[in-house]
């Protein structure tokens, strides 16, 4: 599996940094999302700096080991009606937020319809929305893991406000 995630069919993982480090299959491309997501957090680390000074609204790719790509976002939380659902089938997310708190709802893709097909040049699926989705609250140094199987809905409010939120998605190629 060079390095990737192989043949691995967990469902989501989520907790503090320390809590899913600890959960996460131990393969070279997951070594190296890990170790990128020790250094965003850590206070005073130069790629925790340049994802603190980025814009709001922007993105920007970090190419990590093996396959293995980070893309750090700065955002404001939305609304769950401004909201979709999402999976990806070539990547795993492991989603890491550094400031700020967001709520994230996650369902099996067994129990979600599709909206709009697979784009293979996006690696992204968009999902119907649906009903019975989980909640998962995410708050500065938490850590979401999300494999094929579990369509998202990344980015929503915990509050009744938008919460700027800083946030790194490391992107571990599955096979």
């Amino acid at each position: 599996s060079a390095g990737g995630a192989g043949s691995i069919r967990a469902m989501a993982i989520t907790g503090t940094f320390a809590t899913v480090r600890e959960q996460c299959p131990r393969t070279p491309a997951f070594a190296a999302a890990l170790a990128y997501a020790a250094e965003v957090l850590r206070e005073g680390s130069p790629a925790r700096g340049r994802l603190l000074a980025l814009e709001p609204g922007k993105s920007a790719r970090v190419e990590l080991e093996g396959g293995v790509f980070a893309i750090e976002q700065a955002y404001l939380t939305k609304a769950r009606p401004e909201g979709f659902f999402e999976s990806h089938r070539r990547h795993i997310d492991v989603q890491v937020v550094v400031s700020g708190r967001e709520v994230i709802e996650v369902i099996d893709a067994a129990r979600s319809a599709v909206h709009v097909p697979y784009d293979p040049e996006r690696d992204f699926t968009h999902h119907a929305d649906a009903a019975g989705a989980s909640v998962v609250r995410l708050e500065a140094g938490d850590v979401a893991v999300f494999f094929p199987p579990d369509v998202h809905m990344p980015g929503l409010r915990a509050g009744a406000d938008a919460v700027a939120v800083r946030k790194t998605v490391v992107k571990v190629p599955v096979g």
